[in-house]
């Protein structure tokens, strides 16, 4: 389980992330949803240890980010939204590689190798150089590496993105897999469609605060809305809230945009 305490982030005057509170509990899906600039990715990178919060804490199966962070970094599974693998090398050793990393060894560690490409139907590939490869299959690639050492709780930021239809699907089978084996995930995703096919918990923030939480039917009984997209508008404040979320996250009253070292990564120069 993953429990967010009361995280808070400032860059100078941006207020990226402004007293976040929200839990994921085992054996569930949990949506992360908010606009560009609602601070999605400045969270996701907390609850991992990467980046320290000037407030609050995440306990993760028990472990305090910030008092046992290697614990909290073994309880998890990070599936980010870069597509970046190592070329020369298979998915196998790029499982056996990361599996290192997180102390399997031997035959523990083959066993483990091969369940997950297994799981994610990567036979076929398995052994062949990831140079090539496309974007659906790096992904696998990318989630292979984030679940070699079987983590409770799975991380998955934008997992669909960019990926073809039968990827997608692929992709969300595996999600609801690891929910059915117990497994506690959480995902973000711009598409709202989506997130109410999959989601059990959705956790809305905006500008840097949770909005609501609560199951899709909730969301949407609560704003009188026949669509999660629709309520997710609704909660934002309207369209006019979204548009203003995304430009005062941004630029903020600082005059200027975030670094890009803790925007993840956002190529657009947009806050996450």
């Amino acid at each position: 389980m993953i429990e967010v305490r009361d995280l808070v982030k400032h860059y100078d005057k941006v207020r990226a992330v402004d007293g976040v509170s929200f839990h994921c509990p085992d054996g569930h899906i949990t949506g992360l949803l908010g606009p560009n600039g609602a601070g999605k990715t400045t969270t996701l990178r907390m609850i991992c240890g990467l980046i320290r919060p000037m407030q609050g804490t995440v306990i993760v199966d028990g472990h305090d980010v910030g008092q046992n962070p290697a614990a909290v970094r073994r309880a998890l599974g990070v599936q980010t939204d870069s597509s970046g693998t190592y070329p020369r090398l298979t998915p196998r050793e790029h499982f056996t590689y990361f599996g290192g990393f997180y102390g399997l060894s031997g035959s523990e560690l083959g066993a483990r190798v091969q369940a997950v490409i297994d799981m994610l139907g990567m036979g076929e590939f398995a052994d062949r150089r990831t140079q090539g490869f496309s974007r659906g299959q790096r992904q696998k690639v990318i989630l292979g590496r984030a679940l070699v050492h079987d983590p409770k709780n799975v991380i998955m930021d934008e997992p669909t993105s960019g990926l073809d239809v039968m990827a997608v699907r692929e992709t969300r089978d595996v999600i609801r897999m690891l929910r059915d084996r117990g497994h506690c995930v959480l995902f973000t995703t711009h598409y709202m469609d989506e997130a109410a096919k999959l989601c059990d918990r959705v956790a809305i923030i905006i500008r840097g605060r949770i909005a609501a939480v609560g199951s899709p039917a909730e969301l949407m009984g609560k704003t009188g809305c026949d669509s999660l997209e629709d309520a997710f508008v609704a909660l934002a404040g309207g369209e006019q809230g979204l548009l203003v979320s995304e430009y005062a996250n941004a630029y903020g009253n600082a005059g200027g945009r975030i670094d890009s070292s803790d925007r993840g990564g956002n190529a657009g120069g947009r806050t996450r």
